[in-house]
């Protein structure tokens, strides 16, 4: 089982990782667990404080404090993050936003609530991933020769496929991000860098509480549960199945 590794027997020991949304819910699983399986792990998030708390509860990751909806902070996040893991072999685009929030109906929702949904969970991804490009294809091309891929992981959700009512800015930017996910994986295969969209589940998180407060917590996914699925999907897409150009 994929929580019984260890670095010694990890497919991720030594690989270069960077999370987005790193500081809470499925985020934060992933920090923990690819840490404690040998990775070296840079995440993401906007709260500093949170930001430095886990770097120190975590002795030898890297938090970074930035905003991946901020098109001005995009590049400055990739400097940091290849500069602090020296390249790149997996990112996790993880951080999202519900839109408004109580959620409202699409006749309901402001242009620019809709706006900031598609900045963190389309547009953002977008430029962090088209920032990070150079670093994950030159780990693919050192990975080539041991039959290792670079990931990219752009974490999805269910509602990009189910029309819920209340959901439509966050849906309709999941769904953009999944076809965006699959177009992506066609274009970038030849150069060894694997595209996933990956739904986690229905997770006890902070921002499923934000979404439907009246949720019975104990119903929901744990995020270590849905950040073990996760680890297992990048573990299998790791290995390379095509000529790196």
């Amino acid at each position: 089982m994929m929580n019984a590794l260890t670095p010694s027997t990890s497919p991720f020991a030594g690989l270069r990782v960077a999370i987005t949304g790193g500081t809470s819910g499925l985020g934060r699983a992933l920090v923990e667990q690819l840490h404690a399986q040998g990775a070296h792990v840079a995440f993401v998030a906007r709260d500093a404080p949170r930001v430095d708390a886990l770097a120190r509860s975590l002795p030898g990751t890297h938090g970074i404090v930035g905003d991946i909806a901020d098109k001005a902070q995009t590049h400055r996040i990739a400097l940091q993050i290849n500069a602090l893991l020296g390249g790149l072999d997996v990112l996790v685009n993880n951080a999202s936003s519900l839109g408004p929030v109580p959620l409202a109906l699409l006749a309901d929702t402001e242009c620019e609530d809709f706006e900031a949904a598609l900045a963190t969970n389309l547009v953002g991804p977008f430029r962090l991933t088209k920032a990070l490009l150079g670093a994950l294809t030159a780990a693919a091309r050192d990975g080539a020769p041991h039959g290792r891929a670079s990931v990219v992981v752009n974490i999805g959700s269910d509602a990009a496929t189910t029309p819920y009512a209340g959901w439509g800015a966050y849906g309709a930017s999941k769904a953009a991000l999944v076809h965006l996910s699959r177009i992506w994986n066609e274009e970038l295969a030849e150069h060894g860098v694997r595209m996933l969209s990956i739904d986690p589940g229905d997770m006890d998180t902070p921002l499923h509480a934000l979404a439907l407060p009246d949720a019975d917590p104990a119903a929901l996914k744990r995020p270590r549960d849905a950040a073990r699925d996760v680890i297992a999907a990048i573990a299998s897409a790791l290995v390379a199945t095509g000529a790196v150009a």
